[in-house]
């Protein structure tokens, strides 16, 4: 018997462990379960609105979400009105309980049942934040599902959390979804600056939104909200002033359009995923200047120019300010969508500046090395001055500052036009496709294309470069005395509003440059101070030309009344020494001091300043007094004096702008003698080498080719040869037209002292 009951004993010790090991099982895997019940991300594949805001954090604008729900990307954090009203409303215990409220339940099942109808869910905060994570329908089993979830979800996450989860993802009525939507689509303001009665207003309309909105059973919905108010006050949250005020609060009517600014860069940062991004924007600026480009663009627009864009950089850190990409955004106007900041426009003169410091830079010119701006027709490339006139010879600051286009061709001959392509690309323009051979000397005079953004901050880079700012690591203009004679030449132009700014202290100096492009299809205008860079373009966003869309009219003023709106700047410091050499410079010629020339001044100069040549116009001049010419003192012996004498040329017209210009008095055989070789004479056109294409009449007559020349001496009779075959005389006016057939030719030319001159010319 004994034996029998302990084999009994046994058994059931075997079997309680065994009972005991599947329940430890079980137990186990239950909590296994528990443990990874809950996704690592409850809203996964849920897609939210670009949101776009400034500096500060104020909203600039967003896009809607890929399901059309305005539903802004979730935040850390609950503003603490939000968070009593809506704790106070859906669950008073939130603080306290476990993600699941027993009392709450009963009450429920009880209301439901004594309705005969659910009437009440019982929900907590966090069962609701994983119902709608979940999306399901609403059963009394998926209700267990929710509460498992809940309990699961409190031990993974803080009440702060789970409540900024529900904030974000809970409805408010329509297509909106989340508090900050509902905040700017209700009551157009973030969800931070919300009153206790816009607060409570969002806190009752999650709890029906299909049914309870600001467009839909508007009474009810006014008195769940004064009721909550006054649960607010019964309860201490807020005191009996405050409610009477909220109360007295209306609703809100129709949703309200999301604020739209800068919303050509909302285009551009627009992600399918949707998220927040914070820009350097200023809120302020950027409204402001909405203003001045609204105002501006009604007044162009009744001049045919429809499209207006700006940009305002901060020259320390190289961000945007203010992005305007163009004007009337949402007006419907054709091309009003188009970002012209980022697309390309031609330059027209806008890149002068550059090519400007770029050649200090390397000491190919100094500040006022006079330039030649006289005709000149490089493989049938013939540029004009915008006033279609020429000066003979400018100094370089001034031809930059009058934007004259003769001498930028001048200076892109002599710097290469290859070279100063790559430096363009390295200064961050991207436009630049094609080759130097394609381009030609016509990109500097706006045969490239250029982004307005891009080329704002090429000027924004040179004006930090110049204040040794870290943001211009790589940029290849960096000589700081080559950068502040370039802003010291740029603080010269012209103003649209004529004021000169030496004379009015208040008025802000501004390095800026304007540009036209041919067909007055586009108008620029870029300035920088210290601190800010403005850029500017005015036009038609389809390329259409306009009569009077100039840059100096019309970017111009534009871009000084962005400049207004901006705190008040000083002006750039020049470098210290040991960044600059000091060196004597011909005040005539601007070049380096030459053995002949009497006056020059001492100028702080780039290091490679040194490399430039030596004035080339001063040269001894000797005189012999006779009946007709007389030394300053009166002697009858011959004199020598140093004379500033340009090439005939040059001479020949920069004599028109210049009377103070002393040539060489008319000679006599033997009275007057010029050292270093010179030739007395120089064609203006053509140039030696040049290919020539003769134009055909409308009769189909050849019109030939009108050949002009420059004498020291207009009064001297020249004598013409083409191909060692005489062609005539001329006197005064030099000019011969003459009709070569296809080839190459020598054309010849002999003044009436025997000096002569040829040049090699092929008619295509």
């Amino acid at each position: 018997m004994r034996g029998k009951g302990e084999s009994g004993r046994g058994k059931n010790a075997r079997r309680d462990r065994r009972i005991a090991a599947v329940c430890g099982s079980l137990a186990s895997a239950a909590l296994i379960f528990y443990l990874f019940c809950l996704p690592r991300d409850l809203f996964e594949g849920t897609c939210y609105s670009t949101v776009v805001t400034d500096r500060n954090g104020d909203l600039l604008g967003a896009r809607i979400a890929e399901d059309g729900q305005w539903r802004f990307p979730p935040s850390d954090s609950v503003p603490e009105k939000f968070a009593v009203a809506i704790t106070e409303f859906e669950d008073r215990w939130f603080r306290f309980h476990p993600g699941v409220n027993p009392v709450s339940l009963v009450k429920a099942a009880a209301r439901n049942v004594s309705a005969g109808h659910v009437v009440s869910g019982g929900s907590t905060i966090t069962m609701q934040v994983i119902r709608i994570s979940r999306q399901r329908e609403r059963t009394i089993r998926q209700k267990l599902t929710e509460c498992v979830l809940a309990t699961r979800l409190e031990a993974r996450c803080s009440k702060d959390e789970i409540l900024a989860m529900y904030a974000a993802h809970a409805p408010f009525g329509g297509n909106v979804v989340g508090l900050e939507a509902a905040a700017w689509r209700y009551f157009g303001k973030p969800a931070s600056d919300l009153s206790w009665g816009e607060a409570a207003t969002l806190a009752v309309l999650p709890n029906s939104p299909s049914m309870i909105h600001p467009g839909k059973n508007r009474e009810l919905l006014l008195k769940k909200r004064n009721r909550l108010l006054h649960k607010l006050e019964a309860r201490g949250k807020i005191d009996s002033a405050t409610m009477e005020l909220a109360c007295d609060e209306p609703l809100p009517d129709r949703p309200l359009p999301l604020p739209r600014h800068a919303p050509h860069l909302l285009d551009r940062l627009h992600s399918e995923d949707g998220r927040t991004i914070v820009t350097d924007i200023d809120l302020s600026l950027q409204k402001r200047a909405e203003d001045i480009l609204d105002r501006w663009n009604r007044e162009f627009a009744a001049r045919g120019i429809s499209d207006l864009a700006a940009a305002v950089i901060d020259v320390r850190t190289g961000k945007y300010l203010v992005y305007c990409g163009n004007t009337g955004y949402g007006s419907g106007r054709e091309g009003s969508q188009v970002d012209i900041l980022q697309s390309p426009r031609s330059t027209g003169s806008i890149l002068k500046p550059i090519l400007y410091c770029a050649m200090l830079q390397e000491g190919k010119i100094l500040p006022n090395t006079l330039m030649p701006d006289i005709p000149v027709n490089i493989n049938g490339f013939s540029p004009q001055n915008f006033d279609l006139q020429f000066y003979g010879a400018v100094p370089a600051s001034q031809a930059l500052a009058r934007s004259l286009n003769v001498p930028a061709v001048h200076g892109l001959r002599e710097y290469g036009t290859a070279k100063f392509l790559e430096l363009l690309r390295d200064a961050g323009m991207t436009t630049l496709d094609r080759g130097a051979d394609e381009y030609g000397l016509s990109l500097i005079l706006g045969g490239a294309e250029g982004k307005p953004a891009e080329i704002t901050a090429v000027y924004a880079k040179m004006a930090a470069a110049l204040q040794k700012a870290e943001v211009v690591e790589g940029f290849p203009l960096r000589d700081r005395e080559a950068l502040w004679w370039t802003m010291d030449a740029l603080k010269e132009v012209n103003r649209p509003d004529e004021i000169d700014w030496r004379m009015l202290s208040s008025v802000r100096r501004v390095a800026w440059k304007t540009g036209t492009s041919y067909g007055f299809r586009d108008a620029w205008a870029v300035g920088v101070t210290p601190e800010y860079a403005v850029g500017v373009w005015a036009g038609n966003a389809d390329g259409e030309g306009m009569p009077g869309l100039v840059g100096a009219k019309t970017a111009g003023p534009v871009m000084f009344d962005l400049f207004n709106i901006l705190p008040p700047t000083g002006w750039f410091e020049e470098p210290v020494f040991g960044e600059y050499v000091e060196a004597e410079v011909c005040t005539a010629s601007g070049h380096l001091r030459g053995p002949y020339c009497d006056d020059a001044d001492t100028l702080f100069l780039p290091q490679a300043a040194l490399r430039s040549s030596p004035c080339p116009y001063h040269r001894p001049v000797t005189l012999t007094a006779d009946r007709r010419h007389r030394t300053a003192a009166g002697a009858t012996g011959a004199v020598t004096v140093n004379m500033f004498l340009l090439p005939p040329a040059m001479e020949w017209y920069y004599r028109q702008h210049h009377p103070e210009y002393r040539p060489l008095p008319p000679v006599m055989p033997g009275s007057v003698s010029a050292g270093g070789g010179s030739v007395p004479m120089e064609f203006i056109y053509p140039e030696n080498g040049s290919r020539i294409s003769v134009p055909v009449q409308l009769d189909g007559k050849r019109r030939g080719v009108t050949c002009r020349l420059a004498h020291s001496n207009p009064q001297t009779k020249v004598y013409w040869h083409l191909d060692g075959s005489y062609l005539g005389e001329t006197e005064f006016i030099h000019r011969m037209t003459v009709d070569p057939p296809p080839g190459e030719h020598i054309l010849t030319v002999v003044d009436a002292e025997g000096s002569s001159l040829s040049i090699r010319i092929v008619i295509e």
